[in-house]
C-alpha cells in the first residue's frame, strides 16, 4: 500500500454507510480491494430509521430497517471491509491521491465512492427551529412513542409522509396530513391505506406558516394557499416529512452538480472527476430506493475495480 505524508493510500475510500455505501463495500471488499467505509454520523443512512422496508426484495415478510443495515454491514465485513465510525470534514479532489479530512484524521485514497445521502428539508416556518426535538420531528420512528393518544400533524403529501403517518398511527389518536398540493404525490397503494384509516385526515392546498407554543407545540398556523385564509390549528407535535436535501456541501466546487445541489453522474455513478463515484442519493433525487441505492453502490465498486485496474 501506498503512502502520502506517512498515513497509507487506501485503493478505495467510501464516504456513507447506508444501503449504498455498505453495498459498495461488499464489492470492493470481494474485489480485494480492502475498502475502508467512513460512516458519518448517520451509520445505516435514512433507511435504517424506518420501521419496516416491505418492497426489499428476499424479505416477503418485510425487514426493519436497522435490522436490514446490520445486515448488510456483517457481510460487508466478513469480506474484508473496514467500517471507522468518523465524519469526514473536508475532501480535497484536486490531485492524487484524494485526501479526506475527518474529525479525527486524515485519509488518502486512490479512488472514492460517495454515498453521502441526503438529509431531511427543514419547513423553514417560525418556530420550527425552536421546537425541534421538543414537538417537531423527522422521524417517526425514533419520536413516535412520545405522541401516545395525542393528536398531531405531519407535512408532506409523499410516499414518505404517508409511510410514516401510517406507522405513526401505532401511537397517536389522530393525525392530520397537510399537504400544499390539491393532490397527494404518494403511490396508489399507501393512498388507499391512509385514507381507508380512520385516525387520518387531509387538510389540502394549505401549508403551515408557523408552529406555536410554551414550551412545548400547542398549535400550528395553516395557510389556504387558495383563499389566503389563515387559521389556527391545534396539535400536540410536528412530523415534516418534505423531501431530502443532498449533503453534496463537501463535493461543491470540487465535482459537478446539479441545479438542486445533486452529484451529477454519467454511466449512471461515474462523476466529473476521474476515479471518483457516487450512489445512492446523494446522485438520485428521482427513485430513492433501498434497493436502486444498493445497485448504484454496487456499480460505483464495480467502477472503481476497473479503475484502480486501469491505473496499474
Amino acid at each position: 500500500m501506498m503512502e502520502s505524508n506517512s498515513n497509507p493510500v487506501h485503493n478505495v475510500i467510501i464516504l456513507g454507510s447506508g444501503p449504498a455505501g455498505q453495498t459498495a463495500a461488499l464489492y470492493a471488499a470481494r474485489a480485494e480491494l480492502n475498502p475502508l467505509v467512513i460512516t458519518g454520523v448517520e451509520v445505516g443512512g435514512q433507511s435504517a430509521t424506518t420501521d419496516r422496508l416491505e418492497n426489499y426484495p428476499g424479505f416477503p415478510n418485510g425487514v426493519g430497517g436497522l435490522e436490514l443495515s446490520d445486515l448488510f454491514q456483517s457481510q460487508a465485513e466478513n469480506f474484508g471491509a473496514n467500517f471507522v465510525f468518523d465524519q469526514a470534514t473536508a475532501v480535497d479532489l484536486s490531485k492524487q491521491p484524494y485526501k479526506i479530512t475527518t474529525d479525527q484524521q486524515e485519509y488518502f485514497a486512490r479512488s472514492l465512492i460517495l454515498t453521502t445521502g441526503a438529509s431531511y428539508r427543514k419547513l423553514g416556518a417560525p418556530g420550527e427551529k425552536e421546537f425541534t426535538g421538543n414537538g417537531v420531528s423527522y422521524c417517526a420512528t425514533c419520536d413516535g412513542w412520545y405522541y401516545k393518544d395525542k393528536e398531531i400533524v405531519v407535512v408532506g403529501g409523499g410516499d414518505s409522509a404517508l409511510q410514516e403517518s401510517l406507522f405513526l398511527t401505532r401511537f397517536a389518536k389522530k393525525i392530520t396530513i397537510v399537504h400544499r398540493r390539491d393532490q397527494l404525490r404518494a403511490s396508489a397503494i399507501l393512498q388507499n391505506r391512509a385514507r381507508n384509516n380512520s385516525q387520518i385526515q387531509f387538510i389540502l392546498e394549505s401549508e403551515i406558516v408557523e408552529i406555536i407554543g410554551e414550551g412545548e407545540v400547542r398549535a400550528v398556523k395553516i395557510k389556504n394557499k387558495k383563499s389566503g385564509e389563515i387559521v389556527e390549528y391545534p396539535t400536540q407535535g410536528v412530523f415534516i416529512f418534505i423531501g431530502f436535501t443532498p449533503n453534496s456541501g463537501l463535493y461543491r466546487g470540487q465535482l459537478e452538480l446539479d441545479e438542486k445541489g445533486y452529484v451529477h453522474t454519467t454511466d449512471w455513478v461515474k462523476t466529473s472527476v476521474a476515479g471518483v463515484f457516487a450512489a445512492g442519493e446523494i446522485a438520485d433525487p428521482v427513485y430513492r430506493q433501498v434497493v436502486t441505492s444498493a445497485g448504484m453502490g454496487a456499480a460505483a465498486a464495480i467502477q472503481a475495480t476497473h479503475y484502480l485496474e486501469n491505473l496499474e
